[in-house]
């Protein structure tokens, strides 16, 4: 990674200053300008795809304050049993690479107008959490962040945190590897304020721990990111696969493309030389995000509101149960 990649339009070929140990098996990432110049303005909650040798792509939530406009830093957590794309970065970034990087995009916005917000973060879920304690600070926005991991060694960023810590702003939750050990969900969330919000993100168990204890807030109160995609139930597979082929036809051309049962409309469209940009591929990130104008779809995202689904879909996982689906491209 040490030669300067090619950029485009939308990436950016950033330095890497300075490569930090945060706790076990977590390195930080400061990305800068080579010459020190600002860089694109982010707002807490966004994140960056990181551009790997091989083609990888991988998306990392930015972890500092907004206000930082001379760097980006991630957290990246190398995990043995996932994909390779963590492995890669912590084997390939050194201090001194070029890495060519996305212009942030954010999925997971503070909303306006909260009186106070909760955020509650597991394990490495904590980085966009972090980016949102250090805006609602600059703010002077009442909030509590609760950090849960298994022990002390596995807390990223603490030193960082120690003034947070206290302050009584941060709690941290050890459960040593049993979640009853560790911070009662459901009790904090028990009651929620007037104009109180919340907001999570962490492994798949600590999400639904967090959905099931949120269910009955008010809607538009509860916001959550998925940094890997939940695993489906038995049902919900055999319902996708019972999902017949359907023809995406192009708005702007009448072009018809058949999406057959074992492919994404976004290799379907890739196939028929109609460019489509992916990243994840999971329906996390929305760089596939695209207007459809007619059809039925089944969304499979991760990111995506209700208000959206009605006319929006991620073209890497959404389905049509319609027979046709016209996309706006």
């Amino acid at each position: 990674m040490s030669t300067q990649p090619i950029p485009d339009a939308d990436t950016l070929n950033l330095l890497v200053r300075q490569v930090r140990y945060e706790g076990r098996g977590i390195n930080s990432y400061e990305l800068v300008d080579e010459n020190g110049a600002a860089l694109p303005p982010f707002t807490a909650g966004a994140h960056l795809d990181i551009h790997l040798a091989g083609g990888v792509i991988r998306q990392y939530s930015i972890s500092n304050a907004s206000r930082e406009r001379h760097r980006y830093v991630i957290a990246v957590l190398r995990d043995e049993r996932g994909r390779g794309g963590s492995k890669a970065l912590h084997e390939q970034l050194r201090v001194g690479d070029f890495v060519r990087v996305s212009r942030p995009r954010n999925n997971f916005k503070l909303v306006e107008g909260a009186r106070r917000v909760v955020l509650i973060a597991g394990g490495i879920g904590v980085t966009p959490l972090k980016a949102m304690a250090h805006e609602l600070e600059d703010a002077g926005i009442d909030y509590e962040m609760h950090y849960c991991t298994r022990d002390a060694k596995c807390a990223a960023f603490s030193d960082e945190f120690e003034s947070m810590r206290a302050s009584g702003r941060l709690q941290f939750h050890f459960d040593g590897g049993d979640p009853s050990d560790g911070l009662n969900i459901r009790d904090l969330l028990h009651a929620p304020g007037d104009g109180e919000h919340v907001y999570y993100c962490g492994p798949g168990g600590f999400m639904k721990a967090c959905a099931d204890a949120a269910g009955h807030w008010p809607a538009g109160t509860v916001h959550f990111e998925h940094f890997k995609a939940p695993e489906r139930s038995v049902d919900e597979h055999a319902a996708n696969d019972a999902l017949d082929s359907f023809i995406v036809r192009i708005a702007s051309t009448g072009q018809e493309i058949e999406v057959s049962k074992e492919e994404s409309i976004a290799d379907a469209l890739a196939s028929a030389g109609v460019p489509m940009e992916t990243s994840c591929c999971a329906g996390l990130c929305g760089t596939c995000k695209v207007r459809y104008l007619e059809g039925e779809v089944e969304h499979n995202d991760c990111i995506l509101g209700d208000d959206e689904k009605a006319e929006y879909l991620t073209a890497c996982v959404s389905r049509a149960t319609s027979k046709i689906l016209v996309l706006d491209l």
